[in-house]
């Protein structure tokens, strides 16, 4: 599924972000930037030891910040790592934190000149964010992100079943 926003398109598809040759792909890192499970762990097999190099260099990215490394063995020539919320029970500032994830990956898209963008479903995983609330804040940050910044062309969602995939497509829906 795709949309179209002033000059980009916005995508939807199920897969494996690994696999992506957008100009970068967003990891969903921790906050010591250390590795681990889910995408953070399958970002760092398949690029190679070099991003786990150059995220010790940069040290720690706190939630809702976002920093940059190489892409190492990736299809991907960057990765952006962004830490996002663990949900507690959603009144300790969960949804501007992981608004600000999306929104900080995407100005340092710009800010080095990046074209293409992937995301996977931050926070949704071991962190617990509801899919479907998670689903509206970073849909609803990105398409806000590209009306008002004309540099990125595309950013795709990589979600990762079926079940994420048809909860972002109904909530796009809502929102196009």
């Amino acid at each position: 599924m795709e949309v179209r926003i002033k000059n980009a398109v916005l995508s939807l598809v199920e897969g494996d972000i690994t696999k992506e040759e957008t100009d970068a792909i967003v990891n969903a890192a921790n906050s010591r930037l250390a590795g681990g499970g889910g995408v953070d762990g399958a970002i760092h097999r398949a690029g190679g030891p070099s991003i786990m190099e150059e995220c010790r260099k940069i040290g720690r990215c706190p939630t809702g910040k976002a920093v940059i490394t190489t892409g190492g063995n990736l299809k991907a020539r960057h990765v952006i790592h962004t830490v996002g919320p663990v949900y507690r029970d959603g009144t300790r500032g969960e949804a501007e934190l992981l608004g600000s994830a999306y929104r900080e990956s995407l100005k340092l898209a710009s800010v080095h000149g990046l074209k293409s963008i992937a995301f996977p479903s931050i926070s949704t995983g071991a962190y617990g964010f509801p899919l479907e609330e998670a689903a509206a804040i970073s849909l609803g940050t990105t398409m806000e992100y590209l009306k008002e910044h004309q540099d990125i062309r595309l950013v795709r969602f990589v979600l990762f079943g079926r079940g994420a995939y048809d909860v972002f497509a109904a909530e796009l829906s809502k929102l196009a």
